[in-house]
């Protein structure tokens, strides 16, 4: 500083100018990226070296069971897993049997299917406490799936009577053909089914992509779920009623659904009927006071288990098979049925399908385990997840299986009655064993109404979602509207559908609002160096002559030119408009000129001098009260994530176009990925062509930003900020 003002001394202005000195980073130099085989190469070294630690840790990771069973505190935990078990056994019982129909096979399929995934999810699962088996969104989708390939083959009807479904040859089993009726059909369907879903999961976990839970939100699953939940409730009424009508297929099952049940209510079953009464009349009001006193309760009571014995009872000794034509499980068999391989022709037909049962299946048991884990201070892989819950679905496949997942009432059931470890999960398997191989027999005579009566009341938890629907929009309106598209697809269109309209809503929903980002203008803190915006906070201070802005959004194609049209109209004025209009001004006066005189012809030619004088005595409306001149832009990027070519583009577009009118433009507090993609992109001009480098159009604070447009525009660097 050589002459400062007279209120000022000299040392006072050379402590000014180094504070007014802008912040010079030195960026660190990235390594130069290596080539793909050198890539290559490093990534088979790393993951195919094997060294005895790393084995034992890879061996280990993947069979969890063998670092914390060693670790078991018998003394301690014993109790709880046992009782754990023994509750969610037992309720696994009726609900296997159950929601077997809701999967389109015969009861024996439930109970192995619950069997095998409690014991295989034990060996490889990373949660304590969530409990796998059948859930009832899982078996609607496998059913759907079950009945449409069983139409395609001729099995139209439940009772198979169409022309060509007494018999279907399949070939690849064993050593040749085997004919194969109805049932059989159906579950070489549903396993083939399972096997191809158990394939996606594994494979997933293969290639890490774990992650891809996180795009299906809360949300999403929970009107997935409560739109499947009013399809399946649909899907049950025909075993209310009696009624022996086939399963619809395609879009709009729901509507079909109804319109078939109506259609043959004359044809109801009176003992079908008023059993399911009966059995809807004491669940209903069991299951709440379950609900209601589970905090005193230390296990929930089994009514369903209850009413399952007493119903077989009532309906073997009352014969309601024989005297009153009622729909009953039939025979269920003791024992195991030896391992059978998938139809590897049907693997086509429902790989589609596979892949969202899949999806379906790992985002419910991750979002449970990571729920229960973080309730309980311990963490979950969501890649190993993805192999347990995988091979929770191909190893069963083979023993006539459908596909499985984490079950929410379950898991609440097994957590609150003192579960410690996956021990809980051996023990039910042992209950379901018992089952399998003594007590299934009895089950002969249990009325399939009774079955669908107990689908219905574990449906409740559900569609209380609906009393939910005011708190979730009064919270967040874009939450809530994805709730109810995905509900609604799901159940009124078609349920796979209305997973796919979720997650692309959701993704539309996540775009919308960097469509929606707005320009806004910032102001300064009386007592710091603080800026926000002018319009939320009161006593903000602006400088005189720049104007800051921020745009809270990333800037790529999809948005470019709403970021232009936001900032010119934050700015007051469209530099593309402000130079139409300059133009027109020279035209004007120049030909006023010419018929005038001199006078005017001096104004012309002052005009003519360049559009950077004009622009530069512009008034720009910022505000409503008062209008001030503005002569410079600073564009806060600090909430600019990243930038594309397209917003590249839109940033250099915007500095020249300003600049033809005499405003300059700045950028602020850009992040490192924003500078590369200025840099890439071109945006700083060539530095032997120009003497605006790099350090002159980007600043790493809004304060250096305005301090360096101030000193261009005031003269000897005499501007509102000195003292």
């Amino acid at each position: 500083m050589t002459h400062g003002d007279d209120c000022c001394t000299s040392a006072e202005d050379g402590a000014e100018s180094d504070q007014l000195q802008p912040l010079i980073l030195e960026r660190i130099e990235k390594e130069k990226s290596k080539s793909w085989k050198s890539v290559v190469s490093h990534r088979l070294k790393k993951h195919c070296s094997c060294t005895p630690k790393k084995a034992k840790s890879k061996v280990l990771g993947f069979v969890p069971i063998l670092t914390w069973l060693p670790r078991y505190q018998l003394r301690e935990w014993i109790l709880g897993d046992v009782m754990s078990g023994l509750i969610v056994g037992i309720l696994l019982v009726p609900q296997s049997i159950a929601y077997s129909l809701l999967a389109s096979q015969d009861p024996i399929y439930g109970l192995y299917t619950s069997f095998f995934s409690s014991i295989i999810y034990a060996l490889l699962g990373s949660s304590k406490h969530i409990s796998v088996g059948i859930f009832g969104v899982l078996c609607l989708l496998v059913g759907q799936v079950v009945d449409r390939e069983l139409a395609l083959a001729g099995y139209l009807t439940e009772s198979g009577s169409s022309g060509n479904s007494s018999a279907v040859l399949l070939a690849g089993q064993g050593n040749g053909s085997v004919e194969c009726d109805r049932s059989c059909y159906a579950i070489t369907v549903g396993a083939t089914v399972t096997f191809t879903a158990g394939v996606y999961q594994v494979l997933m976990g293969i290639f890490q992509v774990g992650f891809v839970s996180v795009y299906l939100s809360d949300s999403l699953l929970s009107g997935f779920a409560t739109g499947a939940s009013l399809t399946i409730l649909t899907s049950q009424f025909k075993y209310l009623l009696g009624l022996k009508i086939p399963r619809p297929q395609g879009w709009f099952t729901l509507f079909k659904t109804w319109y078939s049940v109506l259609t043959n209510v004359g044809n109801t079953n009176i003992c079908d009927l008023v059993t399911s009464l009966v059995c809807l009349l004491v669940l209903i009001p069991t299951k709440e006071l379950n609900d209601r006193f589970k905090a005193k309760l230390k296990a929930p009571i089994p009514f369903e288990l209850f009413v399952v014995v007493i119903a077989t009872l009532a309906s073997h000794f009352g014969r309601f098979n024989e005297d009153y034509g009622s729909g009953v499980a039939g025979d269920i068999p003791t024992g195991f049925l030896p391992p059978q391989l998938p139809m590897w022709s049907l693997i086509p037909n429902v790989a589609v399908d596979a892949f969202s049962i899949a999806i379906v299946g790992f985002a419910i048991t991750v979002s449970l385990s990571e729920m229960f884990a973080k309730k309980h201070g311990y963490t979950v892989d969501a890649n190993q997840e993805m192999y347990a819950i995988g091979f929770c679905n191909i190893l069963p496949s083979f023993f006539r299986c459908f596909t499985t997942s984490a079950a929410l009432t379950k898991t609440l059931v097994k957590e609150s009655t003192g579960c410690q470890t996956q021990v809980s999960g051996l023990v039910s398997a042992l209950v379901l064993l018992l089952v399998l191989l003594v007590i299934a027999p009895l089950f002969y005579s249990l009325q399939k109404c009774v079955l669908a009566v107990i689908i219905l009341v574990n449906l409740r938890g559900a569609l209380r979602k609906f009393r939910d629907i005011p708190a979730m929009w009064r919270v967040n309106r874009v939450d809530a509207c994805i709730w109810l598209i995905t509900m609604a697809t799901s159940a009124l269109v078609n349920t796979e559908l209305g997973l796919l309209v979720g997650v692309l809503v959701s993704a539309l929903c996540v775009l919308g609002r960097t469509q929606k980002a707005q320009v806004l203008e910032l102001g300064r803190a009386p007592t710091r160096e603080h800026y926000e915006d002018l319009s939320s906070y009161r006593g903000l201070q602006t400088h005189p002559g720049v104007a800051v802005f921020r745009y809270e959004a990333p800037i790529y194609y999809a948005n470019q030119s709403l970021f232009k049209k936001s900032l010119y109209r934050c700015v007051g004025l469209d530099p593309l408009k402000e130079k139409t209009r300059l133009m027109k001004l020279k035209k004007k006066k120049r030909q006023q000129g010419e018929v005038a005189g001199v006078q005017n012809m001096k104004s012309d030619g002052a005009m003519k001098e360049g559009d950077a004088e004009a622009g530069a005595t512009t008034t720009l409306m910022l505000d409503k009260k008062s209008s001030r001149s503005v002569r410079s832009l600073a564009i806060d990027c600090s909430a600019v994530l990243f930038l594309d070519t397209a917003g590249v583009n839109a940033l250099k577009e915007v500095r020249k176009d300003y600049g033809e009118v005499g405003i300059k433009v700045v950028l602020a507090h850009c992040n490192t990925s924003v500078l590369d993609a200025l840099e890439r992109g071109g945006y700083f001009p060539d530095k032997k062509g120009s003497d605006e480098g790099e350090n002159k159009l980007i600043f790493f604070t809004i304060a250096d930003a305005i301090h360096y447009v101030q000193s261009l525009s005031a003269p000897n660097g005499d501007y509102d900020t000195k003292c």
